[in-house]
């Protein structure tokens, strides 16, 4: 069961707005208690957020009875240290700084001028300051916060504070409202039908996305299986990101990156309480291929004899000659689908194509080339592999993908139960994921002989419809969810 609260001062505070018996005092949330098992989410509307404040305790009682607050104490905090928020504006979309100038009286009039702006919620009146308030929002979640702008040669935040509805105009409590009720819809509306389940499921997914890791087949059939275990799995997109709390876990069907909002979701997901596949460490791990790199090589984990190299370097082209002999493999640490990895096959391209890689990445890495009809991929979650499949290369090409100027090319597939897939293969993919954590990933192998070597781990691995699931059919579908539905009930009973 979940449950909504918010916190005033006093109940003349909320007179403005639809009674509900969601909202108690300062002094009945001090008497309030929970239901057992049950999620307690609070939005914090007391008028003063000083140290010491009755909104400061608020906050702070809440994070001590396990309640999920907004704003929560670190960003009480984080308001009242004023270094942290000067930010400077001039990365930002030029519409952003034509609308501060135009505000304050042209071009030339915003110099040494200010300008005093309140966000709700992450939204604000003037569409120009969308990106400016969601950002706020996103790094400082607080109801509402009165944004001050200052132009000194140019524009940049000058302060930001927390202010309380008592503080607005009547005009801005309608903005308010509607911020408010857009935040929480449980609050006047109606539960919603998914609310009859034992748990809600975000799955995180781009409908624009060409190379998704789960087709829309294989996502129909994820959100089968939950509900089969008493789970609602809801689709969300990157818009969805503050609606978080409202659920239980969060299943990342989307590629991941660490320059990305996926990232932001699985670490705003976690900090909130969720179960988190894939879990923010997990991405932080696996899509960087050089860190992956000296992971591996560290533990002992068998893998193609590799070199991270440093445009800064001196003979990078004779060492990796000499190391690593011709051909070679040279790609940037976050690539994904085979994109940023080429094949060098004399020195002449091993230049060009350093030369072209060291413009995207500060690093690059090196790798022996091995040669192989397919990969190995092996599928493991919470520590056991659950699919094998071979991904074949495509016809007259080295790689399983084949980016081309119109469409990708893929090889050909097998998909295997595990206990035929050799022990060595498999039990490589487990010593490489221990590494990583507990979460879904997939496993690429070269077998050549009686070698083996781990190529790299994903931690968004790709599940479509007909592929990986070629074996199990709908039952690799049900395992990804039992395994969240075990994490969900051992979070739930605490």
């Amino acid at each position: 069961m979940s449950r909504l609260l918010i916190v005033v001062d006093r109940a003349a505070d909320w007179a403005p707005y639809y009674p509900s018996d969601d909202v108690l005092t300062f002094d009945q949330y001090l008497q309030f208690t929970a239901p057992a098992n049950s999620r307690v989410r609070v939005i914090n509307l007391c008028q003063s957020a000083r140290y010491l404040s009755q909104g400061y305790y608020c906050s702070l009682l809440a994070e001590a009875r396990g309640h999920h607050v907004v704003p929560s104490v670190m960003t009480l905090n984080d308001l009242s240290r004023k270094g942290l928020f000067s930010l400077q504006l001039e990365a930002l979309d030029a519409s952003v700084l034509g609308w501060l100038d135009a505000a304050v009286g042209g071009e030339n009039g915003g110099k040494d001028k200010t300008l005093r702006v309140r966000t709700f919620f992450g939204q604000v009146e003037h569409p120009e300051l969308k990106p400016v308030a969601r950002a706020l929002f996103e790094r400082f979640p607080c109801p509402v916060l009165e944004v001050v702008f200052r132009y000194r040669k140019q524009w940049q935040i000058d302060s930001l504070k927390p202010a309380a509805p008592s503080d607005l105009t009547e005009h801005e409590q309608d903005v308010f409202a509607s911020a408010l009720d857009r935040f929480s819809s449980m609050i006047w509306r109606k539960p919603r039908t998914r609310r009859r389940y034992r748990f809600d499921l975000a799955m995180l997914v781009n409908p624009e996305e060409a190379l998704p890791p789960s087709d829309e087949a294989a996502l129909t059939r994820f959100e089968r299986a939950g509900r089969k275990l008493g789970i609602n799995v809801e689709r969300i997109t990157r818009r969805d990101y503050l609606r978080l709390p409202e659920y239980d876990g969060l299943f990342i069907r989307e590629t991941t990156a660490i320059d990305h909002h996926t990232y932001r979701f699985a670490r705003k997901a976690e900090a909130e309480g969720l179960v988190v596949i894939d879990d923010p460490v997990s991405i932080l791990r696996c899509t960087n291929k050089v860190f992956l790199a000296d992971l591996l090589k560290n533990n002992r984990v068998p893998t193609p004899k590799t070199l991270i190299l440093s445009k800064d370097q001196k003979e990078v082209v004779a060492q990796v000659i000499n190391e690593l002999g011709l051909p070679a493999v040279i790609k940037i640490p976050d690539g994904a689908f085979s994109r940023g990895v080429i094949k060098v096959k004399d020195e002449n391209e091993l230049r060009a194509g350093l030369k072209d890689l060291f413009r995207q990445s500060a690093l690059v890495l090196a790798q022996e080339y091995l040669y192989t009809e397919y990969d190995w991929r092996i599928g493991v979650l919470g520590g056991r592999a659950i699919y094998a499949c071979k991904y074949m290369m495509v016809k007259g090409h080295w790689q399983i993908y084949q980016h081309g100027s119109a469409q990708v090319e893929s090889g050909d597939f097998e998909t295997l139960p595990t206990y035929e897939v050799p022990r060595k293969v498999i039990q490589a993919a487990l010593n490489a994921t221990r590494l990583i954590g507990d979460g879904l990933y997939g496993v690429d192998i070269k077998q050549s002989g009686n070698r083996v070597a781990v190529i790299e781990v994903n931690d968004n691995p790709s599940m479509d419809s007909g592929v990986e699931d070629k074996f199990l059919g709908g039952e690799l579908y049900t395992l990804v969810m039992q395994e969240f539905l075990s994490r969900m009930e051992a979070k739930r009973r605490g």
